[in-house]
């Protein structure tokens, strides 16, 4: 067992309190730290299995056999890690430049979509705004209560964006 407890948490919360049982051997301080860092990383691991589960829809596939279910769940797992990095991205870096993340036709086919305008700008928009601009594809309405959008409508909106994307780049090669 460990027991993790913080001892200064900031001013008007709850501070945290962990009592987490492990398999592992924690005979050192530094193992008992690298059991919280691991835990500290739940969060992240059921958002990737919530992404998989409700985002990709990949328990409505009905594979039937082993080899099906296997290749399904590999092109799944990268998209799932993908559109979860998008959405942490977008949230964490949210001034970045779109081109870091999304390829130039993407950002140049998503920009004029969204803006029913013939001709993008010169410079990419920031991250934020693009993955903004996503999730509207897959019917996020971004009204001022709505919050950041979630990788549901991202996910809607990517696949939406990829065939968009497809036609620019055949009427712009």
């Amino acid at each position: 067992m460990v027991l993790a407890t913080e001892s200064h948490p900031p001013k008007d919360t709850t501070p945290i309190c962990w009592l987490l049982l492990t398999t592992l051997p924690v005979n050192s301080f530094d193992e008992a730290v690298q059991c919280i860092r691991w835990y500290s990383f739940r969060w992240l691991i059921e958002r990737y299995h919530y992404v998989l589960k409700s985002g990709c829809h990949l328990e409505q596939l009905q594979l039937e056999t082993r080899e099906r279910i296997e290749c399904a769940l590999a092109t799944y797992s990268i998209v799932a890690w993908r559109l979860l990095w998008l959405t942490y991205q977008a949230r964490s870096s949210p001034d970045t430049p779109c081109d870091t993340v999304l390829q130039t036709h993407e950002w140049q086919a998503l920009y004029c979509t969204i803006h029913s305008q013939p001709i993008p700008p010169q410079q990419p928009p920031s991250l934020r705004q693009a993955v903004g601009w996503i999730a509207q594809l897959g019917g996020f309405l971004g009204r001022k209560h709505d919050g950041e959008p979630g990788v549901k409508t991202i996910w809607r909106g990517w696949q939406r964006l990829q065939d968009i994307a497809a036609t620019w780049q055949l009427l712009h090669s």
